[in-house]
């Protein structure tokens, strides 16, 4: 699973609730974390369901709602997905939307904010 060269734009609020949605079960953050993890070759179904304890149909659920938040890339063979990753662009521009802004309304933050 490779990343894209250039990175989505930046979230609108109505996407970036629609992402954290999909991040709404300890499952599915238990998931993305590992594919994160994982790097950016991604991991076998299998593999994916050892390091996270969730097998079978529950993840294959938990995947379905992560790739249609556009946070897990499935690499499928037929019908059967053989290999999740996490999708980094995408990973980014989420923290990046909560990031972005950071202390620009704090004058006496040592932080500088970021442009977006």
């Amino acid at each position: 699973m490779k990343m894209t060269d250039s990175p989505p734009p930046p979230l609108t609020v109505e996407t970036a609730a629609s992402k954290f949605a999909a991040l709404g079960s300890e499952q599915r953050l238990q998931v993305l974390h590992a594919l994160v993890r994982a790097g950016t070759d991604g991991l076998s179904i299998g593999a994916l369901g050892e390091r996270t304890g969730i097998t079978g149909s529950t993840l294959t659920h938990h995947l379905k709602i992560l790739a249609a938040a556009g946070l897990v890339r499935q690499e499928k063979q037929g019908r059967s997905t053989i290999c999740a990753g996490a999708d980094y662009d995408e990973v980014h521009a989420l923290s990046d939307y909560l990031l972005r802004n950071c202390c620009a309304d704090a004058p006496h933050c040592h932080k500088e904010p970021t442009d977006g």
